[in-house]
């Protein structure tokens, strides 16, 4: 069933079954709805299932119910250990590592170590006794902690663990009253709704995410409409997605001028250029998506590996799509060492999607060596 040993030997049975519960997003918006989702996300890290289960259009009525419902008035807790600010800062103060671990390593390295802070951080608020700020703080690094084993589920292909962890997650970061942290959570459900081909979902979602987050911060605006940019790209509908692109352009230009969240800080300038290259791979624009992601990978961070080699497959396939086969196995064959060290089951999948584009110049010496080089990749992502 592909469940580690180390967890058989955790969970009792039949609890380490990848089966999971059904995700109870008609949870009140409360103190109590939001901790009863968090107490559940903390095991979906058992949820192995590689498709969504949420159906269609309950994601979208969760983010309308995030954009129309007032967060509750948090009141001090009262109940078992103090929490107070200083171990608060704690959690917070890991959370760039966790970020930064998942952008090198991939979800499937990160999964189990954000799972268990996550599940200590919701003890903490279930049982603890904390003032209504502290509360909010922690709260808050709930919400993160959430979104981090969401896309670490996500990329190592487990989506009903990342929808369990994403609708928890929005909850917390509406108790944590963030509107921020909130929205960045949409934005990444809306791309799991894009690669699921539920596209009107997606930019639905991606739609919410940039209307409740409307009066925050440059940086986080431009990532928030490109990622609506790229649920229109999605959808063929290149005028709209246009028009987003000049958007979030002219909010990125304002991005320095203003303090952002730390959860924001890789939407950097290489990340800007790749997301803009991402919308026009999509509408299948290559001269320009090969352009911009020339840009990105000029820019990219080395200690963002995973990315990077998303972005060699991208460009990889956009010149291949312009007939440069040398070129595009040059390209596959700098993003090897990158794929190799990242359990990322997306970037495998991205991988064999274009070793199979290439399989028609199988004749050519370059595709042949890169073959070569590429059987155990391709081997353990079959």
């Amino acid at each position: 069933m592909g469940v580690p040993a180390e967890l058989v030997r955790t969970f009792r049975w039949p609890d380490w079954l990848p089966i999971g519960e059904r995700i109870d997003t008609d949870a009140p918006w409360t103190v109590e709805g939001g901790l009863a989702l968090l107490d559940s996300a903390g095991g979906a890290l058992l949820d192995r299932r590689g498709f969504l289960i949420l159906s269609s259009g309950t994601a979208v009525s969760v983010a309308n119910n995030w954009l129309t419902i007032e967060p509750p008035q948090l009141v001090s807790a009262l109940r078992g250990g103090r929490v107070d600010a200083g171990l608060v800062s704690c959690f917070e103060q890991r959370l760039p590592a966790l970020r930064r671990i998942d952008h090198t390593l991939g979800g499937g390295h990160v999964g189990t170590v954000v799972d268990s802070e996550l599940t200590l951080v919701t003890n903490l608020l279930s049982s603890g006794s904390y003032s209504a700020s502290t509360g909010r703080r922690l709260f808050a690094v709930a919400a993160e902690l959430g979104r981090i084993a969401g896309w670490a589920s996500c990329d190592a292909g487990l989506h009903a663990a990342a929808e369990r962890y994403w609708i928890a997650a929005l909850r917390a970061a509406h108790l944590a009253k963030d509107r921020g942290i909130g929205a960045n959570i949409l934005k990444s459900m809306s791309l799991q709704q894009a690669e699921a081909q539920r596209l009107d979902e997606a930019l639905a979602l991606a739609r919410a995410a940039r209307d409740g987050a409307r009066q925050a911060p440059a940086r986080v605006v431009a990532m928030l409409t490109i990622r609506q940019a790229r649920a229109h790209a999605s959808r063929g509908e290149a005028n709209e997605c246009e028009k987003l692109l000049v958007a979030a352009e002219e909010a990125m230009s304002r991005a320095d001028d203003e303090p952002a969240p730390s959860w924001a800080a890789y939407f950097d300038e290489a990340e800007y250029c790749a997301q803009v290259a991402a919308c026009y791979l999509l509408m299948r624009r290559y001269k320009a998506t090969d352009r911009w992601l020339g840009q990105t990978l000029a820019l990219q961070p080395d200690e963002r590996s995973r990315d990077r080699a998303t972005y060699f497959i991208w460009r990889a396939d956009s010149v291949l799509n312009l007939g440069e086969v040398e070129h595009a196995c040059a390209l596959l064959g700098e993003a090897i060492p990158d794929i190799a060290s990242a359990r990322s089951a997306r970037n495998r999948k991205r991988l064999l999607e274009v070793h199979d584009k290439l399989s028609k110049h199988r004749r050519l010496p370059a595709v042949q060596e890169l073959q070569e080089r590429l059987k155990p990749l391709i081997t353990s992502a079959a």
